[in-house]
């Protein structure tokens, strides 16, 4: 039927019959397409489909305004007619299902991609043709269900999560097509991924310069040759043009802008660009977000216009190298700078589902120096956010128009990236950025070491005139600190350099004056009005700082010839110094003899230090394998990658290396650990950060009185900064480098393509409800939790896994079992408080015992004679859990816990992981520990169940209990509690142990605990009275916290956050089909490598003795 439109060109509205009735038929037409708050587009010529209005507002606007003349097709308001053609309508006739997600998927792409002026128009969505052709065709004669776009984005999204392969990809289309041959789909993978791309932002291809000295963009985009070095544009061979304009090198840069409005597009990620202003800590001594640092208060309180409106967006940036052809042992370096938005809440904001590539510089050399040429696009973006903005379309705030704005807040690098951005060299006699020229250093034999820690300590400190150190008193006062106008004076005398690595022009090497200090350029973030009042501009990475002082402490520490910095030049280097004469280097005969340190192990204690690690078992996803790591005759450690030193630092070599070297070393190493443990917390205490300062300090000087002055690179020296950086910038795990360390297989163009597809895919991810995306996808341990309950016992946050089998329990202890169940009811506390007084009534004398022993027939009496006279308060829940237990129970092998995998010990022993360990504090303060022996399901009226831990529990008295060296180990041999060995599962907290080296019948703890709170506790205190415990957050990020006294807390599953995507088959884990099998059936699995990074060694920043 046609619909009759000519009345919309009347243009005397007010007097017209004609197109009053017009009008009438067009609302009545449009309602039925009304979204769920009654809101539908206005095609008026002042709305121009942008905004939505009720029907009333529609009928006004049009009357006053007028109809827009260019929407013929009314695709928002009924005329479901899309032909691909030219109008982008769709056939009533044509059978796709009306709640198609696509539908949607493309509404808020097109409507978000379009420029403003220019929405609704026929000619705005040409480019969309080819996806409303798939939209409108049925995947298959007679499904309605599925539109052939559906279908294949949901197929693509399948090959993307699941890591198929392009040529497995385009096998399973031919099967489809053959098992299916009127289905209409694309043939190959490569069809398919043009399609996709079209929903995709795309990218800028920008030519450069063979030297790296200019980009041909913008007033150079004509330009044949560069401007600075007159090298060609193009490739050439033997001297000659081949006749194919090919460019030397490509840059790919992605805009930023359209990428953010897409943040905009849809109400799923619009609301939560507001989270940093209604999720800050009210707390000003506690931080969990950016937000909450003293950075982004001080940036706001600067720049009130910019903060006045909370959706403008602040963004932190990220550089980094690697090799793509890393397997085929061919040098080259790329680097994408990737952008994440801080806008986010702190569990979304670094997924890479939000990570947002901005460039792909190309190789094969490393940008260096030069880095500020390949970020011009992205800089004048960021001018053009920042000064004018862009029109963006808030899906939050039914799509009304907001001027967007954003603000670089600082980088996230490694120290050598971070010279490159910063400008100022991290080599040298002043390599520390913060201490800037008064940096601590020294000459010592072939390098320079970052010594003289002492300067920071008070004046009148006894260590000031000591001369253990470095045979001389110091008397230095601590260097000044640098203010932005400090700094911006500096760089006025810093001399403009020529870009690029032409041997004649930006490759001439040249000595820097006094006054320029460590200065090699005025970077180009200054060019951004606000860049020089950033109090943090450029973070140090703790994730590389962890990793290189892990590597040098414990390569010193084994004795490693690659990796100790106790080398021949060290000890030489204390003979002219004249300290720790017992070290010099003596010659015996024609031999030269090296006196064995009391900071290195003996050949013995490294063994033991590798059985140790060889022996950890840790919970399931907590870590990777590292007995993988540890040479068969036990005499290394090899193959680390970053996250594998972070658990090392933090867990393992604080309780293996107390017994291996004297008490003065191992403390001063546990001080150290325990600091990064402090540190890495997911919520940050500021006081503890301002104690932490000043203990570092002393630590460091300890560590300067044990080892020699060449141990002391610039990456020891950094640790000093990292506690006033927490201030400035909030938590660590925001502002480290593990989330944007990603393996890529394929060079810059495959990159760039595959990023668009995927980019697409995600998007599109967000509307799907009936397939596993990155959105929904569950929990790797994922529990159960049923709201609906009144009763908490039966509200079970208990997932039980593997085979069922149901067992008899003898009465005795079914008896004791189900009066904890009782007794742990708060619900039912009233009824406990009754019986208790009707005992005492009767003049009862072991009122304990009593009440214990006939509480549950007296309650169940009490409850049954309640329901016979209808009493309200008796629900069924009530009346079930008054009823007891089925007579038998139900065993299982396993089962996930708020999140946490538990194991029965009897299963756990035959794996690799370890995750039969609990631990329930008491009401007084006091811990339990014990081992997990059953998983016992009671079973109740009505289908309601309850999951109980049966546990063998650790004496833990004074004489199985020892702490010493700030380590606590416990006697595992000793059991307690025989009588009472039942605790609810969801009470459950997860401990690990390992085996204490210094003794061979206990066995230390480190506990993890699933716990909100935050990070507060002192350095230095002793660990034994503050088991550590870890927080289970949906995010998959890492935090250290302890209690009592404070908060630490680690994160069970915390490798999985710093995955590769082509490492993720090797996380520590149980398979789930394993636990399905029988517990009798032998199964050997464990922790595989976790992978965080491709190669360490190209971010390590040790210094050898030929530097």
């Amino acid at each position: 039927m046609t619909i009759d439109k000519s009345w919309t060109q009347i243009r005397k509205r007010s007097n017209s019959t004609v197109f009053w009735q017009g009008l009438q038929s067009f609302l009545q037409m449009a309602k039925p397409h009304e979204n769920d708050r009654g809101f539908i587009r206005c095609p008026c010529n002042r709305c121009i489909n942008n905004a939505q209005h009720q029907l009333e507002v529609l009928e006004t606007h049009i009357h006053r305004f007028g109809f827009m003349s260019d929407y013929n097709e009314w695709i928002y308001h009924g005329e479901n007619v899309y032909t691909a053609s030219s109008s982008n309508v769709m056939h009533p006739n044509s059978g796709v299902h009306d709640r198609d997600e696509m539908f949607e998927v493309l509404e808020d792409i097109i409507s978000n991609d379009a420029e403003v002026d220019q929405l609704g128009s026929q000619s705005s969505n040409v480019q969309y043709d080819d996806l409303f052709t798939a939209l409108n065709s049925e995947l298959y004669p007679g499904v309605s269900s599925f539109s052939s776009l559906n279908f294949l984005v949901k197929l693509m999204h399948l090959k993307v999560m699941n890591k198929w392969t392009n040529k497995s990809f385009d096998e399973l289309l031919k099967l489809l097509k053959l098992a299916f041959p009127k289905m209409d789909l694309v043939e190959s993978h490569y069809e398919a991924k043009k399609l996709m791309t079209k929903m995709g932002l795309g990218y800028q291809s920008i030519h450069v310069c063979k030297n790296d000295c200019a980009l041909f963009w913008n007033e150079n985009s004509m330009l044949e040759t560069c401007p600075v070095c007159f090298e060609s544009r193009w490739k050439m061979q033997a001297g000659r043009w081949t006749g194919k304009n090919v460019p030397h090198k490509v840059l790919r840069y992605f805009p930023l802008a359209p990428r953010l409005k897409r943040l905009f597009a849809t109400s799923k990620t619009a609301k939560l660009m507001r989270w940093h202003q209604s999720g800050k800590s009210t707390d000003d001594n506690v931080m969990r977000h950016p937000v909450d640092g003293r950075a982004w208060k001080d940036f706001d309180s600067k720049h009130t216009e910019f903060a006045d409106d909370v959706r403008n967006v602040r963004l932190g940036l990220a550089a980094n190298g690697f090799n793509p052809f890393n397997n085929m042992s061919i040098s080259y370096s790329m680097w994408p700078v990737v952008l994440t938005t801080y806008n986010l809440p702190p569990w979304l904001c670094m997924k890479s589902e939000y990570l947002m590539l901005s460039l792909l510089i190309p190789g094969p050399q490393s940008p260096g120096k030069d880095i500020d040429v390949f970020l011009r696009p992205l800089i004048e973006e960021l001018k053009e956010l920042w000064e004018n903005g862009i029109d963006t379309r808030d899906a939050g705030n039914d799509r009304k128009v907001f001027k967007m704005r954003a603000a670089l807040l600082w980088t996230v690098n490694d120290f050598p990236a971070r010279s490159s951005l910063s400008g100022w060299s991290g080599q040298g006699y002043k390599a520390c950025p913060t201490c800037n020229e008064n940096t601590p250093s020294m000459r010592v034999i072939g390098k320079i070491a970052y010594f003289g820690h002492r300067r920071f300590l008070p004046s009148t400190h006894r260590w000031r005139s000591n001369l253990d150190f470095d045979g001389r008193t110091d008397r230095k006062r601590p260097p000044r600190r640098f203010s932005s106008v400090d700094i911006m004076d500096q760089l006025r005398r810093v001399k403009n350099t020529i870009p690029g690595k032409h041997p004649n022009y930006g490759g001439v090497k040249r000595k820097r004056g006094d006054d320029e200090l460590n200065w090699r350029k005025k970077t180009i973030f200054y060019e951004l009005p606000y860049w020089a009042e950033i109090e943090l501009k450029h973070n140090l990475d703790v994730m590389h700082i962890e990793k290189n002082i892990c590597d040098s402490l414990l390569g010193t520490l084994m004795g490693d010839p690659h990796k100790s910095k106790d080398t021949d030049n060290a000890r030489r280097n204390l003979q002219n110094l004249g300290i720790k004469s017992e070290l010099h280097l003596y010659e015996d005969g024609n031999k030269l003899m090296k006196p064995a340190a009391e900071y290195t192990f003996s050949e013995a204690n490294q063994r033991k230090f590798c059985r140790f690690v060889r022996s950890v078992k840790f919970p399931d996803g907590f870590a990777a394998n590292l007995r993988k790591n540890v040479a068969q005759n036990d005499s290394r450690i090899v193959g680390l990658k970053s996250h594998d030193y972070h658990v090392i630092m933090q867990r393992l070599l604080p309780v293996g290396c107390r017994s291996l070297v004297n008490k003065t070393i191992s403390s001063t190493i546990i001080e150290l650990c325990t600091f990064f443990n402090q540190l890495c917390a997911r919520t940050v205490n500021v006081t503890d950060m301002v104690k932490a300062q000043g203990q570092l300090v002393v630590i460091l000087c300890k560590l300067e009185r044990i080892f020699p002055p060449a141990f002391f690179d610039i990456m020891i020296h950094l640790v000093l900064h990292l506690p006033e950086e927490a201030i400035l910038g909030g938590p660590v795990f925001m502002r480290w480098m593990y989330p944007f360390e990603r393996n890529a297989a394929k060079p810059e163009g495959s990159i760039s393509e595959g990023y668009v597809v995927d980019e697409a895919l995600t998007f599109c991810s967000r509307y799907f409800d009936d397939i596993e995306t990155r959105f929904n996808q569950p929990d790797r341990n994922d529990d159960d939790i049923h709201r609906t309950r009144r009763l908490f016992v039966f509200e079970s946050q208990c997932k039980p896994m593997g085979k069922q089998s149901q067992v008899y329990v003898e009465k005795n202890m079914r008896d004791r079992a189900e009066f904890y169940i009782l007794n742990n009811s708060p619900e039912i506390e009233t009824y406990l408080n009754q019986h208790k007084q009707e005992l005492q009534l009767h003049g009862c004398l072991n009122l304990d015992e009593a009440h214990r022993n006939e509480f549950a027939d007296w309650f169940f009496e009490k409850i049954y004679a309640m329901n016979r006279v209808h009493a309200p308060e008796v629900t069924r829940e009530l009346l079930s859990l008054a009823s007891k237990s089925n007579i038998f129970v139900s065993s299982y092998p396993a089962c996930i816990v708020n999140g946490v995998r538990f194991v029965t010990h009897a299963r756990d022993v035959r794996l690799k992981t370890q995750n039969s360990g609990v631990f329930v504090p008491g009401t007084e303060n006091e811990i339990f520990y014990g081992q997990l022996q059953e998983i016992l399901e009671f079973s109740y009226l009505n289908d309601f169940s309850v999951v109980l831990f049966k546990c063998k529990w650790i004496r833990c008295d004074s004489r199985r209990m020892v702490t010493e060296n700030n380590i606590t180990s416990i006697n595992i041999t000793s059991e307690s509690y025989k009588d009472d060995q039942f605790i609810l599962a969801s009470q459950a907290q997860q401990v690990f142990y390992v085996e204490d080296p210094s003794r061979e019948d206990v066995m230390s703890d480190i506990d993890l605990l699933q716990d909100n709170s935050a990070s507060n506790f002192t350095l230095f205190v002793d660990l034994g009275n503050l088991p550590q415990i870890n927080l289970q957050r949906n995010d998959g990020d890492v935090i250290p916290i302890v209690q009592p006294f404070t908060a630490v807390s680690q994160h069970v599953n915390e490798t999985v956050s710093f995955l590769n995507d082509d490492d993720e088959e090797d996380v520590s884990e149980e398979d789930d089909e394993t636990v399905e099998e029988s517990a009798d059936e032998e199964t050997d699995e464990g922790n595989d490598d976790v992978d965080t990074e491709e190669d360490d060694d190209d971010h390590s920043y040790h210094t050898s003795d030929s530097d």
